[in-house]
């Protein structure tokens, strides 16, 4: 059975049974029998092809990393903890948003702390102008999980899909923005997501309390990991099921 996934990663990168074969020190034959015989690389050729066309071994090898290494390895992802989102440095913030360059997703109900940046929708708008692919998931004010999600913290119905209103209107500047997308989506937030490339923030949400004071994971991608991962394919199915909003 084909390996459709290498295959499209190297498609997506214009890369050809040449390009890995000198950049793994194999004949391009071997490349082509990893490719339509899925035949798995050695470690060695896995990281870098990985590195070549920007994805994880997992992906592209779901098979090929035993389960306990990729536990291991998803520990490796975990650079920091802390006790809440709000305890972050402000210049954290500003440094994983300025080093992107490749991918900006955010998945929120509102994020309202994030319009306390002043310069962040002109920020996005340059890095949409560079060709950096942005996508941003704020909550639908008129999805009911919103309300639930206002009484669970206390703080009323209306709470939530006030702020989320809010939020649209923050970032709706950006319609307009090259490589840029916003959709709303009505979904039960189990985490706010925040990537940047390989590193991602995951503010993690614990009933009863506001998202500021909840845990925050900071992140980074690792070849043959399983977390960060995971996440960003719960951003995916997200987006997936999410819609065009009503401005």
């Amino acid at each position: 059975m084909p390996n459709e996934r290498l295959r499209d990663a190297l498609l997506r990168n214009g890369l050809d049974l040449d390009h890995v074969a000198k950049a793994t020190s194999v004949d391009p034959k071997t490349v082509e029998r990893w490719i339509t015989q899925s035949r798995t690389p050695y470690p060695r050729h896995r990281h870098t092809i990985a590195a070549m066309v920007r994805e994880t071994e997992n992906y592209l090898w779901p098979d090929a990393v035993a389960p306990a290494r990729r536990s291991e390895i998803g520990t490796s992802e975990i650079i920091k903890v802390y006790p809440h989102r709000h305890s972050v440095p402000n210049d954290l913030w500003e440094h994983l948003l300025a080093g992107a360059g490749r991918y900006i997703e955010v998945l929120i109900y509102a994020g309202m702390f994030l319009a306390d940046n002043p310069r962040l929708i002109r920020t996005l708008k340059a890095k949409g102008e560079s060709g950096t692919k942005i996508r941003i998931l704020i909550g639908d004010p008129a999805a009911r999980e919103l309300a639930r999600r206002g009484e669970e913290e206390g703080i009323g119905r209306e709470a939530i899909p006030a702020k989320a209103r809010n939020a649209l209107a923050f970032f709706k500047p950006l319609t307009d923005a090259p490589h840029t997308t916003i959709r709303v989506h009505g979904t039960t937030l189990y985490n706010s997501i925040y990537r940047f490339d390989d590193e991602m923030l995951v503010n993690t949400h614990v009933y009863g309390f506001a998202g500021g004071h909840a845990p925050l994971l900071h992140l980074r991608r690792l070849s043959g990991g399983d977390l960060f991962e995971t996440y960003s394919e719960s951003f995916d199915s997200v987006w997936g099921s999410a819609k065009t909003p009503k401005w």
